[in-house]
């Protein structure tokens, strides 16, 4: 196959020079990694050939030390396979930074997507370029920082990260040789599990060095193309953050943990105007502006170094006093430095006093938990039926009075209780410091029913909340199956009930909507899942156009397909006249931050993309992105078909012991990456509807089956084709960018899947028939995807992405075997305790550097 142009600069620019830097990286000094260094290629050829003889990972393993004779002690092989891993993860940090620092030259196989082609095509067609201004009056995209716990490098390593990268853009040869050497001495595990404070304190890292200026810079950026002031209302880019608010099956999120977030976001926010002031300070040096500039000094300085436990919000004053600054430099001094006063402008109108807004979110469960205490404790002042449990939905709607009152708990109370009744209290006070936009939103997990929003509403009237100043928006997560069916009925009756459509008028009629992409796939497998946010998300468009609410979906993505990541702009350059666009909201989480927006070439790249795609899907919409009624009935009928494949496998009872024995699934509680439990209950028995999808989904990729990206869909294109309709698929399939992008996200997912690596269990008497299950639809969805898109290899129309995976793969094959490996001896029976540690050790630490190098992994 001829190399195409984009693939040969990858290959020079990425593959050649890590290749070069690698090589660089074996002979350093440090204690026996350079022996390391020059046995690893020969371990990674060896794990290759072992995998492609369909040996089992022990006797890969074993095969492997028989050749040498230094390594016939248990001690001393064990202490090179953890030399081994210790290198490999530092060599996916080098090919990480190697591949950021050639981003510009390799580019992407989506570079339309730039804003720099809206301008171009509109700049001579008054019309679009009009629409194209109306559009960015009305739009806004949401990025929002969650602690879901596959963010594994710590604020020292994505600082090394950063200055790797820079460094390798100019070849500055000498600083890449000592970040190396810094690299290979700074510790990339946590001693001990963070607190919900301390992944804050990781995620504000991006924030500070990667967000505070990449969204200035493309605020900037459209304001000068259409003449936009930079003290203007308009807000473009928003940023969001859950850590320390996300409370749901979290229990050490608590009311304390989230008020110190949100006085960490404000230091962290202030002590970056701080450094712009600074700036600011030496170079306007005039006459005239020095009582606006001692204000500014004062108000940056304490709030960044001597802050207030119950500050005020600053915005008000600080933006008052810089288009002061600027009135004078504009009147008397030639607007000398008046881009310095509109940058920070700029950036104080998106952040504030707050920086991201925290967004609280819970359970209903725990919601309907609250409102029963309270209801019961004071029955006669609430006056709410005392049978309000055995009524009807309709008649619990009604049952509810939004009464006013103070209403406090005790110590009797449920922890979980005490702690939604104290952070809806709290977030008065985050608001009276921040201003309304530092925490307004209550996010509903496990929305079933109005009334769980209901009884939330009424929670925060119990709570002191005033009818008029509840600036509170309050947003239903739907995420199984069944749920996104229910929920344009659930949101109709909403709409319909008097004091909320009372609410939301006062909210500016605006209604969010959290739809979950995890739990969809958990629950009804990759093709349905996508299908039925789709389909809620035109049903729920619907409600809302006929009670005349201006609709926002809030997307919970993970960063793989399975979990709703993979090419995400497509999806939403694709949404159909029948689904609002003009705001898009999602979660970016995991391993996608520091792969998607860990640089400032990366971040302002895919920000762009994003903002390009919610723009031109309003001003030059595709025909075939709004589904006909027959295209419709296509879909559903192939996501029904392949809803049951998946069931089938899922319900087989060796569904989750396959899981448990072979995949780190058990592994995972270990790890210290996240304050979060790996599943919802405490239960020694694990059930699957208790399991976290973020674990659910990571276990499969650590396995290399990634059965939750792809499982069912070659079963549903075969019936197409077996009843005669492959025509009308391939014709989908040509026309709607949704249903493109569903299956060249689907082949992105079998890309980082390898059946080979665990070809050894065909053989097994338990699970041997079970495996030939998942990789014969593993064969027939590669089959029909490839014959789909008209392809001869997987990703063959994103040849850049293709070989960055290709390569990637390569690199952590050798932690995989040392996993699987690991995993196997563990289950030997009368292994010694100490031994057993030292297993579990090796499968935990393998974890890091395989969702790491996959970037959207988990």
């Amino acid at each position: 196959m001829k190399l195409s142009k984009k693939q040969a600069v990858f290959g020079s620019e990425v593959l050649t020079r890590f290749e070069l830097f690698n090589s660089l990286f074996m002979t350093l000094p440090f204690y026996q990694v350079k022996h390391t260094g020059i046995l690893l290629p020969f371990f990674t050829t060896h794990c290759e050939r072992g995998v492609a003889e369909k040996f089992d990972p022990e006797a890969i393993i074993e095969s492997f030390f028989a050749q040498y004779q230094q390594y016939v002690r248990e001690s001393d092989r064990i202490d090179l396979l953890f030399r081994i891993i210790q290198y490999i993860e530092r060599q996916v940090v080098l090919f990480d930074a190697v591949e950021d620092a050639a981003f510009r030259k390799t580019g992407r196989s989506d570079e339309a997507g730039l804003l720099d082609s809206v301008f171009k095509q509109t700049e001579n067609n008054k019309a679009l370029r009009s629409k194209l201004v109306k559009k960015l009056n009305d739009f806004s995209l949401r990025l929002v920082l969650t602690a879901h716990p596959t963010q594994f490098y710590p604020g020292p390593v994505l600082a090394i990260i950063t200055d790797l990268t820079e460094a390798l853009k100019s070849n500055d040869i000498n600083n890449i040789h000592l970040l190396l050497q810094q690299l290979g001495k700074t510790p990339f595990m946590k001693k001990n599990k963070p607190t919900p404070v301390d992944e804050a304190v990781s995620l504000a890292w991006f924030l500070e060095n990667v967000f505070y200026p990449v969204t200035s810079a493309i605020q900037s950026k459209i304001e000068d193309e259409f003449d936009m002031p930079a003290d203007g209302d308009k807000q473009l880019i928003e940023l969001g953050f859950w850590p320390g608010g996300d409370r749901d099956g979290n229990p050490n999120v608590t009311v304390e943990s989230t008020k110190r977030v949100a006085q960490l976001l404000r230091t962290v926010l202030f002590r970056c105007y701080y450094r712009d002031f600074r700036m600011l300070k030496r170079r306007i040096t005039f006459k005239g502006i020095e009582r606006y500039m001692d204000v500014l000094q004062d108000r940056f300085y304490e709030n960044s170094f001597n802050p207030s436990e119950n500050p005020e919000d600053e915005r008000t004053v600080i933006m008052h006093n810089l288009k002061e600054v600027k009135r004078v430099l504009t009147d008397y001094h030639d607007g000398l430095f008046v881009e310095l006063v509109d940058d920070l402008l700029r950036k104080v109108r998106t952040f504030g006093s707050f920086f991201a807004t925290l967004d609280i979110r819970q359970d209903s469960s725990v919601i309907r938990q609250t409102h029963a205490y309270l209801r019961e404790k004071y029955a006669k002042q609430v006056g709410i039926t005392p049978d309000f449990e055995q009524l009807d939905e309709a008649a619990k709607q009604q049952a509810l009075k939004f009464e006013i009152h103070e209403l406090q708990h005790d110590d009797a109370a449920h922890p979980l209780v005490a702690d939604t009744l104290g952070v809806i209290r709290l977030i008065k006070e985050i608001q009276q410091s921040g201003g309304e936009r530092a925490a307004q939103r209550f996010i509903i997990s496990n929305c079933q029913q109005a009334s769980d929003i209901l009884e939330l509403m009424e929670l925060f009237g119990w709570s002191g909340w005033q009818t008029a100043s509840l600036h509170i928006d309050f947003v239903p997560l739907f995420e199984t199956v069944d749920d996104l069916t229910r929920a344009a009925a659930v949101m109709e009756a909403l709409y319909a009930h008097p004091q909320y459509e009372a609410h939301l008028k006062r909210r500016g009629n605006k209604q969010t909507i959290m739809l979950g992409f995890s739990d969809s796939t958990k629950d009804g497998g990759y093709l349905m899942a996508n299908w039925s946010i789709y389909k809620a998300k035109i049903e729920l468009t619907a409600i809302a156009r006929q009670y005349e609410v201006d609709l926002v979906f809030f997307d919970g993505r993970g960063g793989p397909p399975a979990r709703g990541g993979g090419k995400t702009q497509r999806f939403y350059a694709s949404m159909g006249k029948e689904i609002a666009n003009d705001h898009i909201q999602l979660t970016i989480q995991g391993q996608t931050i520091s792969s998607q927006y860990g640089s400032l070439d990366t971040a302002h790249y895919n920000i762009e993309q994003l903002l390009h795609a919610g723009i031109t899907s309003a001003i030059e919409q595709k025909d075939g992105d709004t589904l006909s009624a027959e295209k419709k009935q296509l879909i559903d009928h192939m996501a029904h078909t392949s809803h049951e494949q998946f069931l089938a496998l899922r319900h087989d009872p060796l569904f989750l012991r396959y899981l448990e024995q072979f995949s780190p699934l058990k592994f995972l509680s270990q790890i210290n990456i996240s304050s979060r439990p790996v599943k919802r209950n405490s239960d020694k028995e694990l059930r699957l509807e208790d399991l976290r999808a973020i674990s659910f989904v990571t276990a499969w990729s650590q396995l290399k089956q990634n059965i939750p990206g792809f499982y069912g869909v070659g079963t549903a294109l075969k019936q197409a084709e077996e009843t005669g309709q492959w025509d009308q698929v391939k014709q989908l399939y040509e026309t709607s960018g949704m249903f493109k992008t569903v299956i060249d996200n689907c082949m992105m997912s079998m890309s980082k899947s390898n059946f080979e690596l665990t070809s050894y269990i065909q053989h097994d008497k338990v699970f041997g028939d079970f495996w030939k299950k998942m990789r014969d639809e593993y064969d027939r969805t590669k089959q029909y995807v490839l014959k789909l898109s008209d392809s001869n290899v997987l990703m063959e129309n994103y040849p850049v992405e293709r070989e960055s995976i290709a390569m990637r793969e390569k690199i952590v094959l050798p932690l995989l075997i040392i996993q699987h490996y690991a995993i196997k001896q563990l289950q030997k029976s009368g292994l010694k305790a100490a031994d057993s540690e030292v297993f579990s050790k090796l499968v935990t630490r393998t974890i890091y550097g395989v969702v790491n190098a996959g970037r959207n992994l988990a």
